[in-house]
């Protein structure tokens, strides 16, 4: 028997009748309730009311992926529901029995895991729920459940030509029942009316016309405003202040001083930053920061990442060392990687109104984790979760910019809020977000691989130098996971191939600047040095670069669909005179993705020009097609912006750039034609948002050296590089 759940911790009805479906750790427990005036019902994954709407709940967070629409879609499908009565509503707690089974029921939507993680879950829950409503259906029309189906909010009984909707199946008297699951509850990819299906996102008409509301537009009742001067340099403090000019500054309430920094709260935003201008402050500077350089850095990496010294062992077969000894042919390189910045679209805000107590507060953030949202908030203020009122709201933009343990907006307004008495907004100019923000950590990768006589890759080892970033932004995380960091390493574990000797492993450096997961993770940067890398192995083994991956491929006939499908798409257009073509085999998780794209090259500007790009991806089951089409295209962009423009210098614990002026992205006009292939299977979803963004980087890099002869192993390919592997 499953354990009690409680069914008090949220009110979702107010009155009406209602069904709800709830998990708890033993299987799934159905809990329904009846009656004309309930005034409290469990919050389970899914209520029918009975004016045959139905309410869905949604566990993640939404920040332009489109799982708002996505998850709830999955469950409306094994429930046979009408998709135009389906409202959805978003959990605004850390609740854990909504977990996402991905991280460990954390309440935390990252690494494309929404759609993988759920996947299970939701379909169990919808079904389990469909079959509750045939069964009391069954039970009023006396006849046998098996001859009753569903489909669009409705059962109905085909020999006696009786029909009910689901709205009255549930107002219909006594309707409690508890039950278990079993498998054949679920549907066959065969029988699916909404997954994989052409559904409108539900987000995009407000985001449309401007209704949709961000952290950044939140107004409530007697609200200040508070922008914060920080620190320079990580880890120092305000040694001496002289805040009377920005006290003296129009509609400046008051000045708080911070643990990094110092807040002006005033009536208007604009009064704040002109308060913020006007302080006087001397800092610390102690900070050990002080002594970093992004280019020493990245040449302390490359000295770890070529040296001797053992490290973390993140994916290993077979023997290395033997590998290499018995190779015909053995080729190494250094590739290297430069710091990069989320460049979300929407910076950094958050809204807190701290009570009279200080031991609890109304929120309003956006934010891709209610756990460590909630758990900022309790640090910050002493206190418990139930005394956190947590209101979730739409992101423009997260990427891993919003996953952070310690999310320093949300703890300054808290802390201003409490020292006003009153609700405070504090807001993040551009400015501030990219030069306080936290990276894509700094790489160096040596990398070496073994051929055998015919040309065969038979041995690769693969060494990153970087900093742990689980270490950094979640301690309590890495305690469990050291000395493995998914986060830092991902990608580089080439899994889709057959290798028979392979090692790679984690030299863990002194981290040097704030960072934090960004889109691909560790796959951003592992899979530009490694196929980047099998590139020269293949030019340098004879083997054409496709056929070099189609030899280590023999047991991942998936992955070999893959790169004939988009060899095809390609050879349909002829190649442009002055082009070159190049091509590289990636993916995210368990997603596999190739790819080719067309470049140009100005060689007296330096600059490389994205024409096209082709890329063939396969991630099981597709829940929303549109959508994932627009995930991977996303990525494509994502990864060409990356490859060549997309670097952050810091020079004595400073970060250089200020705003996109010299934190160069992708224009529209810069934007190359796009094709795309997702392969129809009905395996498990595997992760679709990161698939895109691997692969591009080192496709570009294949690229250039098709057309001029010449490697550039430092990301971003920027003129100077470009220009200097011309000379």
């Amino acid at each position: 028997m499953i354990a009690p759940v409680n069914v008090s911790r949220r009110v979702f009805l107010k009155s009406g009748a209602a069904v709800a479906v709830a998990l708890s750790a033993g299987g799934i427990r159905l809990e329904a309730y009846a009656s004309e005036n309930a005034q409290e019902v469990f919050a389970g994954w899914v209520e029918v009311k009975p004016d045959n709407s139905i309410l869905i709940l949604f566990p993640s967070t939404e920040m332009g992926q489109g799982s708002e629409t996505a998850l709830p879609q999955i469950l409306a499908d094994e429930l046979d529901a009408d998709w135009d009565q389906v409202s959805i509503q978003q959990l605004d707690e850390d609740d854990r029995r909504f977990g996402n089974p991905a991280f460990g029921k954390i309440l935390y939507t990252a690494g494309s895991s929404a759609v993988y993680g759920y996947f299970d879950v939701l379909r169990q829950a919808g079904a389990t729920l469909r079959d509750m409503i045939r069964t009391r259906a069954a039970a009023e029309w006396e006849v046998d459940t098996a001859t009753v189906a569903t489909g669009k909010n409705r059962v109905t009984h085909a020999p006696s030509g009786r029909s009910m909707t689901y709205g009255e199946v549930v107002a219909l008297p006594d309707f409690t029942e508890t039950a278990l699951l079993t498998p054949a509850t679920l549907k066959t990819h065969e029988q699916y009316t909404l997954i994989g299906k052409r559904v409108p996102r539900r987000d995009i008409p407000a985001k449309s016309t401007g209704k949709a509301q961000y952290a950044i537009d939140v107004r409530v009742p007697d609200m200040l405003y508070a922008t914060v001067l920080r620190s320079p340099v990580e880890g120092e403090s305000v040694a001496s202040l002289n805040d009377e000019k920005a006290r003296a500054t129009r509609d400046v309430v008051d000045v708080v001083t911070l643990p990094d920094g110092v807040a002006v709260m005033a009536k208007t935003l604009h009064a704040s930053f002109a308060g913020r201008a006007a302080l006087d402050v001397r800092w610390t500077e102690t900070s050990p920061f002080r002594k970093y350089s992004s280019t020493a850095t990245l040449a302390a990496y490359t000295k770890a990442a070529e040296g001797k010294a053992d490290g973390a062992a993140w994916s290993t077969h077979g023997d290395v060392k033997a590998g290499l000894a018995r190779a015909s042919r053995s080729f190494d390189a250094v590739y290297t990687s430069d710091y990069a910045y989320h460049a979300q679209i929407e910076p950094m805000a958050a809204v807190a109104s701290v009570d009279a107590d200080g031991k609890g507060a109304e929120i309003w953030v956006g934010t891709q984790t209610q756990s460590w949202t909630t758990r900022t908030a309790t640090e910050v203020l002493g206190t418990t979760p139930d005394r956190i009122r947590l209101n979730m709201m739409t992101m423009g933009g997260g990427f891993g910019r919003r996953t952070e343990l310690m999310q320093n907006y949300l703890r300054d307004a808290l802390l201003c809020s409490k020292k006003a008495n009153q609700p405070v907004k504090v807001v993040w100019s551009r400015e501030d977000d990219l030069k306080f923000g936290a990276f894509r950590p700094a790489a160096a990768q040596y990398l070496k691989a073994g051929i055998d006589d015919n040309g065969v890759l038979t041995v690769l080892h693969h060494r990153v130098a970087t900093p742990s970033v689980i270490e950094y932004f979640n301690p309590i995380r890495w305690q469990q996971v050291d000395p493995n960091d998914i986060i830092s390493m991902r990608g580089a574990e080439s899994k889709f191939y057959d290798i028979p000797d392979f090692l790679a492993e984690h030299i863990k450096t002194e981290r040097h600047a704030r960072i934090l997961p960004w889109r691909g993770i560790g796959a951003a940067y592992t899979s530009f040095a490694a196929e980047a890398f099998l590139d020269e192995v293949a030019t340098e083994a004879g083997v054409d670069p496709l056929d070099f991956r189609r030899s280590i491929m023999e047991n991942n006939a998936r992955g070999t669909a893959l790169i004939d499908r988009v060899e095809e798409m390609a050879a349909s257009v002829p190649l442009a005179e002055g082009r070159g073509r190049g091509f590289a085999f990636a993916g995210y998780g368990d997603t596999q993705a190739a790819g080719i794209v067309e470049i140009s090259v100005n060689e007296s500007a330096g600059t490389i020009r994205v024409h096209h790009v082709w890329i063939a991806v396969d991630a099981g089951q597709i829940v929303s097609p549109d959508n994932a089409l627009n995930q991977i295209e996303g990525g494509v962009l994502w990864g060409v912006s990356s490859a060549l423009f997309e670097r952050v210098t810091i020079t004595d614990g400073q970060v250089d750039q200020q705003n996109f002026f010299n934190y160069t992205i992708l224009r529209n006009n810069q934007s190359p034609a796009i094709d795309v292939y997702v392969a129809e299977n009905n395996e498990k979803p595997t992760q679709i948002g990161e698939a895109g963004n691997p692969l591009v980087p080192p496709a570009i890099a294949n690229a250039f050296f098709a057309l001029t002869g010449r490697r550039i192993r430092h990301q971003p390919l920027t003129p100077d590089r470009v220009r200097e592997a011309l000379a």
